[in-house]
């Protein structure tokens, strides 16, 4: 297979899995690249089979690159293209770089899905090479943040900020808890300080759900939130319009 090359195809990173139609992470269809390692322990988190780095399998991303163009097609036809994801990609800043490097040379429109969690140092490069940024932020109070996350907000916060000056796109994920992450005047605070950045395209307010919640019990982990419920469509609904503005 004949594939642009300027990048380093010997690169190595622990992968969790990859899915290749994706439709929740980015526009269009998506080759969807899940990477292992995080050092973040959110209390709603679906993947936590993903926090430990050397849980994954090592790919290079020659072998990612080779399998991606295999779909090529369907994901230009789709808008869509390849996702990184995890996990917390920031985790292997350097693969992650020559990965959205090759997609990027290769004609495939390339998005990180991140906690915003990473070290200033890291991000220049890989942002460099990403045509869209989905960050979740889990609050804007700092307090809540913690609480949920178990690490401090201003790595998220650092990395929105390095976007916009940068002119990337962004996506803005917020994953609405009842009675964690619902506090109304939280969202409203939320929506003032998102309002004067420009490279936000859209806030997307996502359910929480349990779907993960058997791996925890499969890892012999502490599941918190198992009395939790979803929110309603109407607390959904109030989340939505509050953050719209």
């Amino acid at each position: 297979m004949n594939f642009s090359q300027n990048f380093d195809k010997t690169a190595q990173g622990y992968i969790h899995s990859i899915e290749t139609g994706g439709m929740v992470d980015g526009p269009g269809i998506r080759y969807v690249v899940f990477f292992s390692g995080c050092p973040l322990r959110c209390k709603y988190c679906h993947n936590p089979d993903t926090w430990k780095m050397k849980s994954g399998k090592l790919k290079t991303v020659e072998e990612i690159i080779k399998d991606a163009l295999k779909y090529k097609n369907y994901l230009r036809f789709s808008g869509g293209g390849m996702t990184i994801t995890g996990g917390e990609p920031f985790m292997q800043p350097k693969f992650m770089a020559e990965l959205l490097k090759a997609a990027r040379a290769n004609g495939i429109h390339t998005a990180v899905d991140t906690s915003g969690y990473a070290a200033h140092s890291t991000v220049s490069e890989a942002l460099d090479y990403t045509d869209l940024l989905l960050l979740d932020i889990k609050s804007i109070n700092p307090d809540t943040f913690q609480n949920v996350a178990g690490v401090p907000i201003h790595r998220t916060l650092d990395l929105l900020e390095a976007a916009n000056h940068k002119r990337i796109p962004v996506w803005i994920r917020f994953v609405l808890v009842p009675g964690l992450t619902d506090n109304v005047e939280d969202m409203k605070k939320m929506a003032d300080f998102l309002r004067p950045y420009r490279n936000i395209e859209k806030i997307e307010v996502l359910p929480f759900h349990k779907m993960g919640e058997y791996k925890w019990e499969e890892l012999g982990m502490d599941y918190e939130l198992h009395d939790t419920p979803s929110p309603t469509a109407e607390q959904l609904d109030l989340a939505k319009s509050i953050l719209a503005k």
